[in-house]
């Protein structure tokens, strides 16, 4: 698979993830301060990650859609997409397989960056 091809797929992959909240070996977390929000909260802001789609070059340099920032009810949030490899030791050196790929959706306040 050229690079472009890896690149599209991680996206596709990514997007997945976050627009459904669900993926094969795919899971969304919390972090920071919305671990202590409430779960209506948390849900907002997930809605918000799920409906993003003001990709930037700064934001999204290599286009895998891995990154960005959403504000729910005038408060910033970031989210991230990590890939880790099946045994979580490392990072995961395909993250366009998601057989060997654990993809981990985090929200959290920006602040808490």
């Amino acid at each position: 698979m050229t690079d472009d091809g890896k690149t599209a797929r991680i996206r596709e992959l990514n997007d997945e993830l976050r627009t459904t909240g669900r993926a094969l070996n795919g899971r969304v977390i919390a972090m920071g301060g919305l671990v202590n929000d409430t779960p209506e909260k948390r849900h907002q802001v997930f809605e918000a990650v799920a409906k993003f789609d003001e990709w930037t070059t700064g934001d999204d340099p290599y286009g895998e859609h891995d990154f960005g920032k959403v504000v729910v009810e005038g408060e910033a949030f970031i989210w991230k997409i990590d890939y880790y490899s099946l045994d979580e030791a490392h990072g995961s050196e395909h993250p366009d397989d998601q057989k060997t790929t654990i993809r981990v959706l985090t929200l959290m306040y920006a602040e808490d960056y």
